[in-house]
């Protein structure tokens, strides 16, 4: 018979990654992945897409309505990056291409692909 849990994971336990408790690049950071960033400002919704099939979700995620504030609520609790829930979804509201490219920007850093 197996033993009763006694302990609850802490906070930002979620994901197996190093946890920085922030976001490796800012908001506004084109400059550090140019590529990225041009790719967001052609089509959006392809990096929206790319980034979700990179970060391991079905590519379509990035096309619902609702897709890119879920993946970036899990890829903060993943990176351990300090938010809310409605903090995701306002970004994703009102900065919606350029938090896409922080997300694609935080995948290919943490994939070491930068």
């Amino acid at each position: 018979m197996s033993s009763p849990v006694v302990t609850q994971p802490a906070a930002g336990s979620y994901g197996t990654n190093v946890q920085t408790g922030e976001w490796s690049t800012g908001l506004c950071s084109c400059f550090s992945d140019l590529l990225v960033c041009a790719i967001g400002c052609c089509c959006p919704i392809a990096l929206s897409c790319y980034t979700a099939h990179k970060y391991g979700e079905n590519c379509c995620l990035g096309c619902l309505p609702g897709g890119p504030t879920a993946m970036r609520t899990h890829m903060r609790l993943t990176y351990g990056i300090q938010g809310t829930i409605c903090n995701d979804a306002l970004m994703t509201f009102f900065c919606g291409t350029c938090e896409v490219c922080r997300m694609a920007r935080e995948i290919r850093i943490r994939n070491g692909e930068v």
